[in-house]
């Protein structure tokens, strides 16, 4: 059969030109999307005249039909016809004949496939948003079950300050808030319709692409013709997005490694999000946290693969574009599968309290408060810093922690030292001594929960009017 586009060419196309250049394979994935935006086309088509309305019905319900076909899985997408929009067009002219030609008067598929990928890349930019929001509530919960569980705070990974597990959450919590706010920012640009650029100039149709976005519920529509087909900004941003969150969660992942290992034991993950040896029956192994950390890498390569790409495009549309979608479309599947996994992943480890609790009474991450003991004495902080310093080199030299240690053993390194020293010492003390916004004290900690369920009714409320 001849293609929808044969009629300047004299010879059929090598059928090695039509497995390369085909896009078929992967933008089917866009065929409900494609459909939507031709049912707002060709909807405007009629309300403009510039088709029947006898003809907009037979096509809206023919691309209906071609839907619904779709769905259930009884069209055979052909790589002779290249792409989404060809194969569509070709099933809706099968289903209602020659008038299904019609449809594409007043378009190209240049502003076609980015309507298609504006109009999915907004969809899971609001489903991704959501399954971050799950995260954020899972984290919140452990938080909450934790404002009295204490942690060894940690700076190149050597043991630092003593903190509490609920603040070492939260951190993540902002995080992925933060997360939720760029996607949500990103959603205005996402939100703008090319249809109606045609192939890069416009179209002499008189057509109504702002009656087609309100249909579309577009914000807006693009000013520039040229830009409306050639961008790809909203993708690069998705891609850009995409990448900080995997590494957030890969942060993540790490920790949760880290802590499940029996050097740590500071948590356990659930039966359900692990996995065991083919060889050694003992293993419990952190399989998704290391899998999401992995799949990292992937995320990364799509955002410089599509930048590489469009690095000296010249304006307008150019056949390079068609590798946009295979990694918008790798990253959005990457994403889904740790998020999906994440929360529940979560929600269900189970935190070793004792086991933190001994961690922070068998290590140096007090001393830190004694300093500031010293100075409140009226030593200066250098001198303290020294005196701290060699009271836990004789700490380390005796096998001792700085609580184990005598009054006369303190005095030896400053008159200063009173019994006083040893409430300051205790862990509880030394959290809740840091009771400034953003620190670990508990009480900053509980209003730093609050804080952030208050911004999670804000993101229930902006999925609630975005889906």
């Amino acid at each position: 059969m001849s293609k929808l586009w044969g009629g300047r060419f004299t010879k059929q196309t090598n059928h090695l030109v039509d497995e390369y250049t085909a896009s078929i394979g992967f933008d089917q994935k866009l065929a409900e999307e494609d459909i939507q935006g031709s049912l707002a086309h060709v909807t405007m088509l009629g309300k403009c005249g510039i088709l029947p309305q006898e003809d907009v019905e037979t096509i809206k319900d023919g691309l209906n039909k071609v839907l619904d076909k779709i769905r259930k899985g009884d069209i055979e997408f052909s790589v002779s016809d290249e792409d989404i929009h060809m194969n569509v067009e070709k099933n809706l002219i099968a289903e209602i004949g020659p008038v299904g030609g019609k449809l594409h008067t007043g378009r190209s598929r240049n502003d076609q496939v980015a309507t298609d990928m504006h109009l999915y890349l907004r969809k899971r930019v609001v489903e991704l948003s959501g399954m971050l929001y799950e995260l954020q509530k899972a984290l919140i919960g452990q938080a909450r079950d934790n404002l009295d569980t204490i942690i060894p705070g940690y700076t190149h990974l050597q043991r630092a300050q003593p903190i509490l597990f609920a603040h070492h959450l939260m951190a993540y919590v902002s995080m992925f808030q933060r997360d939720i706010e760029r996607l949500m920012d990103s959603y205005k640009r996402i939100n703008v319709l090319p249809l109606g650029a045609g192939a890069l100039a416009g179209t002499t149709f008189p057509i109504d692409r702002h009656y087609v976005a309100e249909q579309l519920q577009f914000d807006r529509v693009y000013e520039n013709s040229l830009d409306a087909v050639s961008d790809r900004d909203f993708i690069l941003e998705f891609l850009s997005h995409a990448s900080i969150i995997m590494m957030h969660l890969s942060r993540l992942s790490e920790e949760l490694v880290l802590w499940s290992s029996t050097e740590f034991n500071f948590i356990e993950l659930d039966d359900a999000f692990c996995t065991g040896s083919s060889i050694m029956p003992q293993k419990k192994n952190p399989d998704v946290p290391e899998l999401v950390r992995g799949k990292t890498g992937r995320v990364y390569g799509n955002l410089m693969g599509l930048l590489t790409v469009l690095k000296s495009l010249p304006l307008a549309y150019n056949k390079d574009m068609q590798e946009d979608k295979e990694g918008m479309f790798d990253t959005v599947a990457t994403l889904e599968g740790a998020l999906q996994l994440f929360a529940p992943m979560i929600a269900t480890m189970k935190v070793n309290k004792p086991r933190m609790r001994e961690a922070v009474n068998k290590d140096f991450s007090n001393a830190t408060d004694i300093a500031d003991f010293l100075v409140g004495k009226g030593l200066p902080f250098r001198q303290a810093h020294e005196v701290i310093g060699k009271t836990v080199l004789y700490c380390i030299q005796n096998g001792k922690y700085l609580l184990d240690l005598t009054m006369d053993e303190f005095k030896q390194f400053s008159p200063l030292f009173d019994d006083a020293i040893y409430e300051v010492l205790q862990p509880e003390t030394v959290v809740n001594a840091r009771n400034v916004y953003g620190g670990t004290a508990t009480d900053q900690v509980a209003d730093a929960i609050k804080r952030s369920e208050v911004l999670l009714q804000m993101t229930e409320q902006w999925l609630e009017e975005h889906q």
